[in-house]
């Protein structure tokens, strides 16, 4: 596949990929590549999770961080650095920079999830919480390095991030050389930018498939204009990737390089964070399990081996418990119904043995008598039960059905 004359020559970015590779080394981890048995039999082909949730800082970020960081003259480094993340890229400047001894000031979100920020202090950087979006907090950061003269380090737009990523996609070649898909999360882009540049250097007959959340797809919008546009109000579950504007430099290597960019619900993004951690046994943030959601809306369409880069997996506890609910609701694990007994001693018992009879759990349980809808002897009961999927939750209420309950919802 040939380059347009804006980008650069793919010999020179490979040979910059190679030589970010040699000085992660002893920095970065070469994370690991676990086969994926039940993604394997819905794809039809040889599935492999990379895991860069299990990366220093819990994400992929620290090693495009460390490249452009170690790139900096003495003067330059004496200034320090400045940085604006929602926190995966907060944590790869605050250790990178910690490693480098050059002093750190990380601008974040105001609703930035707190183990993020904690992560971040405890990497020695500076934590300031400015903006309720990213581009807010970018802004900020900007103002801040144009008024002391720090360096201002980007998420995603710099040749030297996007060097540092590629060598993700070198460690895929070398742990799967008979790959034939690649597909990666994109937020800005340097991940997969990184990702493509190394791999289509080297194996141009790999297809490389981009994955964006549906409230936060900027890339479709910019490759109909032929440049980055913005987003008004992006919206998604998955911070890591919820970036309203393509960076310029990425946004280049994309449109040439990446094969496809397909965009995911946030119900798949749930359900996908929902396999990883009950199949795979791996945590995962939502930014980092869309490459899995992709995989699970349409399985057929990725020929194999296929990779699945599992880009982070710094997701705030909270997140992860609504996160997970709704993984299960949309997976047809939870079943809600209400139903009107006679309210007489007992009744409630005698519906919670048939329950357990049909092996339905009850999550919660609301017990009302005073509705004016309801007769005098009447009582409803509003039910949250957990099943093993929806072919359960059919049978449960066939089992209700049949021992004479009227289910109203």
């Amino acid at each position: 596949m040939m380059f347009r004359a804006t980008a650069r020559h793919p010999a020179l970015i490979l040979d910059d990929v190679r030589g970010a590779q040699k000085m992660l080394s002893g920095v970065a981890r070469a994370t690991a590549l676990e086969g994926s048995r039940h993604l394997t039999e819905l794809v039809g082909a040889p599935v492999h999770l990379k895991c860069e949730n299990l990366q220093r800082t819990g994400s992929f970020k620290l090693r495009g961080a460390y490249v452009r960081i170690s790139g900096l003259t003495p003067v330059e480094r004496a200034a320090g650095v400045v940085a604006a993340s929602a926190g995966n890229h907060a944590q790869g400047v605050a250790l990178a920079s910690s490693l480098l001894g050059v002093r750190a000031t990380v601008f974040m979100p105001v609703g930035a999830p707190l183990p993020k920020v904690a992560a971040t202090q405890e990497y020695g950087a500076e934590v300031r919480l400015h903006g309720q979006v990213v581009d807010e907090t970018l802004a900020a950061a900007q103002e801040y390095a144009e008024r002391t003269g720090a360096v201002f380090i980007h998420p995603f737009d710099h040749p030297d991030i996007i060097a540092g990523q590629g060598t993700v996609g070198l460690e895929i070649l070398e742990q799967c050389p008979e790959v034939r898909t690649i597909v990666v999360g994109i937020g800005g882009g340097g991940l997969a930018a990184g990702i493509a540049v190394a791999v289509k250097a080297l194996r141009p007959d790999i297809r490389i498939v981009g994955v964006q959340a549906e409230g936060a797809a900027a890339y479709p919008p910019s490759f109909a204009a032929g440049h980055p546009v913005s987003l008004d109000d992006p919206v998604t579950m998955a911070d890591g990737i919820k970036v309203a504007r393509p960076g310029d430099v990425p946004f280049t290597f994309i449109e040439e390089l990446v094969d496809e960019v397909r965009t995911v619900s946030e119900d798949e993004l749930s359900s996908a964070l929902l396999l990883c951690l009950e199949r795979a046994k791996l945590v995962v943030e939502p930014a980092g399990a869309s490459p899995v959601a992709a995989l699970l809306s349409d399985p057929k369409a990725f020929r194999g081996p296929v990779v699945a880069v599992l880009s982070g997996g710094n997701v705030d506890p909270l997140l992860l418990q609504r996160v997970l609910r709704h993984g299960m609701s949309a997976a047809g694990r939870y079943l809600s119904l209400r139903l009107r007994l006679t309210d007489r001693p007992g009744a409630l018992a005698t519906l919670l043995a048939a329950l357990t009879v049909a092996d339905a759990n009850v999550l919660d349980i609301s017990h009302v008598r005073t509705d004016p809808r309801l007769g005098l002897t009447e009582v409803e009961v509003d039910l949250h039960l957990e099943t093993k999927g929806p072919r359960h939750c059919e049978e449960v209420e066939a089992a209700l059905r049949a021992e004479g309950y009227r289910v109203i919802g």
